[in-house]
């Protein structure tokens, strides 16, 4: 069983990791409200030409795993920082 090494509120670590959460936490409202825009001009894309944008489609994918990465973050689940520290979900 492979076990993550936790961190102690005593290390110094610990409350960078507490900074970068703050931060990754203000990440997830923007990628919300990004989420919502995204969903509304979808819908105007499917209104007007019969099908969803392909593009918005893709980014809207990759968005989804950035909502998993940084909800993993936030809860411990993961270590490493999703973006703009490491690249953009493909």
């Amino acid at each position: 069983m492979d076990e993550q090494p936790t961190l102690t509120p005593k290390e110094p670590n610990f409350w960078v990791r507490g900074l970068y959460m703050l931060l990754m936490g203000l990440a997830f409202q923007v990628a919300g409200a990004i989420l919502c825009i995204l969903a509304v001009t979808q819908f105007i894309f499917a209104i007007f030409s019969d099908a969803p944008n392909q593009r918005l489609t893709t980014f809207g994918g990759g968005l989804a795993r950035y909502f998993q990465q940084l909800v993993e973050f936030l809860t411990f689940a993961r270590e490493e920082l999703p973006f703009p520290f490491n690249d953009w979900p493909s």
